[in-house]
């Protein structure tokens, strides 16, 4: 179909792309289920519409302080480095916290945390300044110009964000691991925190993927570039009638059109680097 919702309809459209029925795409079909699956990587790692924000909420349990605090043997890594000092052996020992909480494979990136903690006085609780401002200006509408009730919030989030410091966090795609740089011992057990990450789009929940331009065009010139390459092998053998595929021609024919390709994903679909925004 014209329109593929599916992996099977997606592959048939790019083989017809290139000829079938009425020429034999050479690409066995574990050659194409591996190149369908490059393709959906390139495609959710680089393009803007492979991905979509997400927030995803976690509760902390205790065996995740523990882990943190390094209150039991799980929760401290000891790495030994051994190097050599005036023609002397000298070992080193390091220890690392296993501070992390295992991230679902899905997910490519996270920004931030959200705050979680309980003990600013400055901007939560019934004792704290927001909520006393609200309670005893704003009850009597009129009485507290909305300028000067915005003025004093940024006030308040100035001195927020200086008193309470972001927490700190790394991750890294390939470990899926969410390293929380934080005092463990200032986090209860039920306390949620809420991550601001961006997820790919599955396309067997989300069919539209399967259908997308950049997609049929590059898969279809990775296919392309699969058949030439298996042609290369068979280079001067004629078929019946005297049919001689170019399998040579098919492959540099495919590279170009994957080179353009690229080009314009960097051009058109992927997101520029934080510092080229603005």
């Amino acid at each position: 179909m014209a329109q593929p919702a599916s992996r099977s309809d997606l592959i048939n459209y790019c083989k017809r792309q290139l000829g079938a029925p009425v020429l034999e795409i050479n690409v066995a079909d574990e050659q194409v289920d591996d190149l369908v699956d490059d393709a959906l990587q390139y495609f959710h790692e680089r393009h803007f519409d492979g991905v979509g924000q997400v927030y995803l909420k976690y509760k902390i349990t205790q065996a995740d302080i523990d882990r943190g605090k390094g209150t039991d043997s799980v929760g401290i890594v000891t790495t030994t480095a051994t190097t050599s000092i005036n023609g002397a052996s000298a070992s080193f020992q390091f220890e690392e916290n296993s501070n992390y909480l295992q991230i679902p494979p899905e997910i490519l990136g996270i920004t931030k945390i959200f705050k979680f903690d309980g003990s600013n006085t400055v901007t939560n609780n019934m004792f704290s300044v927001r909520y006393q401002l609200f309670l005893n200006d704003i009850y009597y509408w009129g009485s507290t110009e909305l300028l000067t009730y915005a003025m004093t919030k940024t006030y308040l989030e100035d001195i927020d964000f200086l008193l309470t410091t972001e927490k700190q966090i790394r991750f890294n795609q390939r470990q899926d691991r969410l390293y929380l740089d934080l005092d463990w011992g200032s986090v209860s057990i039920n306390d949620y925190i809420v991550i601001d990450c961006t997820r790919l789009l599955n396309p067997n929940d989300f069919t539209r993927v399967y259908n997308d331009s950049f997609l049929k065009k590059y898969l279809t010139a990775l296919i392309k570039r699969q058949w030439g390459q298996n042609l290369i092998k068979f280079q001067g053998v004629k078929l019946p009638g005297g049919i001689e595929l170019n399998g040579r021609q098919i492959y540099d024919d495919a590279e170009k059109d994957l080179e353009i390709i690229r080009e314009q994903m960097s051009n058109t679909y992927e997101l520029p680097p934080m510092d080229m925004i603005g």
